[in-house]
């Protein structure tokens, strides 16, 4: 039985069109995903769950925290040499790209202000971008917006623990290395070993997966970095949510079940309603063939992110605390 407050707040998720149109439609990534999965909540019946807000761009001195300034001002001047651009991946480019980067990092850098402020869940519907490093982009990634946030956090929101749990299918290698010197910042990234980035970093904390293993295994691992979370107690959460562990998707190379990935999301749900703890979740990757089953795993972890940031709302308001959270 899902517990729903229709009374309560929405949660704030910022999207942008750009998101899909940015995009090239030849470009071999599924864009149409943030575009199908805007359509799929607003004509849900959970709709009034979630309220999208439009992001600004990101401007270059915002970057400038995390990222090398010779790197952003080529990009932004479109003078990446075509290697640079074959590493990130997304091409053929658009007009529209560079609009797009920035608008994904400011959506993400508005979703980290609102919950340092008010606390509670909230997200942004695009983002995860954990491949990119301070001097270069890679794997559909230009800008590091986890690290951007992390560092942010520590430097301008007062924060002394920012915890970044990675569930993506693939290693967080860039957010691992931008972070690694950064005080207060723990990375964990819970990932499947024979897949991309084929070099892998080095987090804080690495929990490796097998091709082939499946929801048991997987779910242990989550467990464990859960209990990394419980010991680390950090002032702020950074979700990267990929769900491209599903067996479904066309990059994953596990064989996590639509309801194993529900699952994950309410054992991190849980866990932020326990501590009450700031969280913002970056949609990360997701492949699957056809794409809607990408979008129903996607639907899966931002309703429940609602529902979720509606009993932390509750709780702050009557000053109750609850252990968990109930889901369809």
């Amino acid at each position: 039985m899902r517990e729903v407050d229709s009374s309560q707040i929405p949660m704030k998720i910022w999207y942008h069109d750009l998101y899909t149109t940015g995009i090239h439609r030849d470009s071999r990534f599924p864009r149409e995903r943030y575009e199908m999965l805007k359509e799929r909540i607003q004509s849900s019946q959970s709709s009034g769950l979630i309220d999208f807000i439009s992001p600004e761009c990101a401007t270059e001195e915002d970057l400038l925290i995390s990222h090398d300034p010779e790197f952003i001002r080529r990009f932004i001047d479109g003078a990446l040499e075509e290697k640079e651009i074959s590493r990130i991946g997304l091409k053929p480019w658009t007009n529209l790209f560079v609009e797009r980067t920035l608008r994904i990092m400011g959506g993400s850098l508005s979703a980290l202000e609102h919950v340092c402020g008010f606390g509670g869940i909230s997200g942004n519907m695009a983002g995860g971008t954990h491949h990119s490093h301070a001097g270069f982009g890679s794997g559909y990634c230009v800008f590091n917006d986890i690290a951007l946030c992390a560092a942010n956090a520590i430097e301008s929101h007062g924060c002394s623990r920012v915890a970044v749990l990675d569930l993506d299918v693939h290693q967080g290698d860039g957010t691992a290395t931008m972070l690694e010197d950064i005080d207060g910042a723990l990375t964990i990234s819970v990932h499947c070993k024979d897949n991309f980035p084929f070099r892998k970093a080095v987090s804080d904390y690495d929990l490796p997966l097998d091709s082939g293993d499946g929801d048991t295994r997987y779910l242990e691992k989550v467990r464990e970095s859960l209990d990394i979370l419980e010991k680390f107690e950090p002032d702020l959460v950074l979700f990267q949510a990929g769900v491209d562990a599903l067996g479904k998707d066309g990059l994953g190379k596990l064989k996590v079940t639509r309801g194993g990935m529900r699952t994950r999301n309410r054992m991190v749900f849980s866990y932020l309603i326990k501590k009450e703890a700031p969280c913002v979740i970056f949609m990360g990757g997701g492949y699957s063939k056809p794409i809607s089953h990408t979008i129903d795993a996607f639907y899966d972890l931002f309703i429940d992110g609602a529902i979720a940031d509606g009993h932390i709302q509750k709780m702050k308001s009557s000053g109750r605390r609850k252990s968990g959270i109930e889901v369809a």
